[in-house]
């Protein structure tokens, strides 16, 4: 069974840390491509970081310098290190992993991958 679960949110004062989790389950980390989005209030779903199992990772330039991602492929997991949290990166965050169309270019909706989590709430205050 495949399934994508996020853990890590929470409430921050902007300048503040938080880490994501993402545990994976039916998901090969050697074949598929992974990402995380987020979604504020009001807003369309935005592409946080993707992780390119080609190409690399790359980053929202928002949030360059920020964020990180990391995986421990033993454990199925993928996480999101936020630092430095702004009130603008309030948000929904998802991860999503294995591309539907591999090669097509990145549309930053849920058309770009198969399976998502149902995403974790982070609130970051002034």
């Amino acid at each position: 069974q495949v399934s994508l679960v996020e853990s890590g949110g929470g409430s921050v004062q902007a300048g503040g840390s938080l880490k994501l989790s993402c545990a994976t389950s039916g998901i090969s980390f050697q074949i598929c491509d992974m990402a995380w989005y987020r979604q504020a209030p009001g807003k369309e779903l935005e592409l946080v970081s993707s992780i390119n199992l080609t190409s690399g990772t790359t980053f929202l330039h928002s949030v360059k310098g920020r964020f990180a991602t990391s995986q421990d492929k033993d454990k199925k997991m993928l996480y999101l290190q936020m630092n430095n949290l702004k009130t603008e990166d309030t948000a929904v965050y998802y991860c999503a992993a294995c591309r539907l169309a591999a090669r097509a270019p990145m549309t930053g909706t849920r058309a770009d991958f198969a399976r998502w989590g149902q995403g974790t709430q982070v609130t970051v205050s002034s």
